[in-house]
């Protein structure tokens, strides 16, 4: 990102040394985590802590960050009606591309038939106690549960248990509520926004941590369950993984293309995010860096703050693969014919059963057996069949589900016609562009070389209007329109801060 000079210049940010960027620290530490956990298995075992830590430390600012963003995009905008027809607009195109992915897994489960042969015997297959909680608890998943459970038993309770689908009802209505407001609600949006800024450096610093949670967590997979793990559903993995592929560059691809954007620039400048879902097998912790870079990329703020979030709990275009794959796999494994017609209730069901089990440990299990639960011909005891090899297939899942948000983020900025393309291909081939005019300076007394690539994360010094005037939120000056889009979303720094 640019440097910004006290008078107000521009002028290119210097590149770091290679050595010096996060990414590469992030990938040389998961080759040094699979080294260690095939090597030492109880050493990378011993490790588990490390990784976990640095997840959960991640996932503490998921809420807030999601919370703050949303709030802060809808309240500073000044047609509500456009929040709600990005909403409806986004839902439209989660269920498309889930649909798209769901029809790719049953396509090469169908032309491959790995299941084939299996010959597996429902009920001699032994459940393991950890499968069995994930089996008990898709069996009492109703497919209709995803739409009362967003409505939480309290204010606080989703930001305790970090359920996402509750956070985004809660900050959408809070959103509204000061929306509503109008200027008495000015001193609380800039709070809002004050506190964004605020996660945002705090997050800044857990990120310098990445390399060590990488490290411990791809250490402590290798030893769990090991590399031999591998060969005896290797067909199954190499098919997922291949499938997955094919998605991104096909339809994924296809979607950029009539962007006129190319996903494979996009991919390399989310770089550090693929090395952390990588390391870390989750999606959560890059979701913060996603939403920094697609906003320096050209997307508006308010666009990025509600289409992301709500886009990591219904677009799981990842999740929406395994489940096709690892469905008609099952039912071939067990001898369970299934008709053309059969496959597509099976697909509509999963279009439902899905979200339900959206943010929940163990999400895509109670997803798959409450999906059989529903159907009732695909016996769910057979989801043993594949529990082995689930983690060797979850980073390939993040990493489709991460790349899906990304590109929905820009399609549904294109639909609303807010998507500068021209900076965003900018962006993504790695050019020096000035910064947005919501986006605060970078100085540097406040970035190091390892962070430089990372400075979308976070929010720096307040910046100036260039007559010395300080911005002030959209409500500060009364009623009337504010003078800019940009200003809606500043916050009314003071000179103390």
């Amino acid at each position: 990102m640019d440097h910004i000079s006290p008078a107000g210049a521009v002028t290119p940010a210097r590149k770091p040394r290679w050595y010096r960027q996060l990414y590469f620290w992030v990938l040389t530490a998961i080759v040094f985590g699979i080294l260690l956990g095939w090597l030492a298995p109880a050493a990378g075992i011993a490790m588990e802590p490390i990784g976990t830590t640095f997840v959960n430390s991640m996932k503490m600012l998921i809420g807030p960050i999601v919370f703050l963003t949303i709030v802060g995009g809808i309240a500073s905008v000044a047609d509500l009606k456009k929040v709600g027809m990005t909403g409806l607009k986004a839902l439209t195109y989660f269920q498309i591309g889930t649909i798209c992915a769901m029809v790719f897994g049953l396509v090469a489960i169908n032309v491959f038939r790995l299941g084939d042969g299996v010959n597996a015997d429902a009920g001699s297959i032994k459940t393991s106690e950890s499968a069995a909680k994930l089996i008990d608890a898709g069996q009492h998943q109703e497919w209709w549960q995803f739409l009362t459970h967003i409505i939480p038993n309290s204010i606080v309770g989703p930001f305790v248990e970090g359920d996402i689908l509750q956070i985004i009802f809660i900050a959408v209505v809070f959103g509204i509520a000061l929306n509503a407001m109008g200027k008495v609600g000015a001193p609380v949006l800039d709070g809002v926004q004050r506190l964004t800024a605020v996660m945002f450096k705090i997050l800044g610093f857990i990120m310098k941590a990445a390399p060590i949670g990488a490290f411990g967590a791809m250490a402590y997979a290798v030893g769990k369950f090991g590399v031999s793990s591998l060969t005896s559903m290797g067909g199954l993995i190499a098919l997922f993984y291949i499938t997955s592929i094919l998605f991104v560059v096909i339809v994924l691809g296809s979607v950029m293309a009539f962007l006129k954007l190319n996903i494979f620039t996009m991919i390399r400048h989310l770089k550090e995010e693929y090395m952390l879902i990588l390391g870390t097998s989750t999606a959560e912790p890059a979701l913060p860096g996603l939403m920094r870079k697609l906003e320096h990329a050209g997307v508006k703020k308010e666009t990025v703050g509600l289409v992301v979030p709500t886009g990591y709990s219904f677009n799981l275009d990842g999740a929406a693969i395994y489940l096709s794959l690892a469905a008609l796999y099952i039912a071939q494994a067990t001898n369970t014919d299934l008709t053309i017609g059969q496959q597509l209730g099976l697909l509509a069901v999963m279009l439902l059963t899905s979200k339900g089990a959206a943010g929940v440990a163990g999400g895509g299990f109670i997803a798959l057996t409450a999906t059989l639960t529903t159907i009732g011909t695909i016996p769910a005891a057979g989801i043993m069949l594949i529990f082995g090899i689930d983690k060797f297939m979850s980073e390939c899942r993040a990493l489709v589900n991460f790349t899906g948000n990304a590109v929905a983020t820009l399609f549904i900025a294109w639909w609303d016609r807010t998507l500068d393309a021209d900076r965003a291909r900018r962006v993504f081939a790695g050019e020096t562009v000035e910064p947005m005019p919501a986006e605060d300076p970078v100085h540097g007394d406040d970035v190091t070389d390892i962070d430089d690539d990372l400075t979308e994360y976070g929010h720096h010094s307040p910046r100036q209007q260039p007559d010395g005037e300080i911005p002030t939120p959209r409500h500060a000056a009364g009623d009337g329109p504010s003078p800019s889009p940009s200003a809606d979303r500043r916050p009314a720094y003071s000179e103390n801060v």
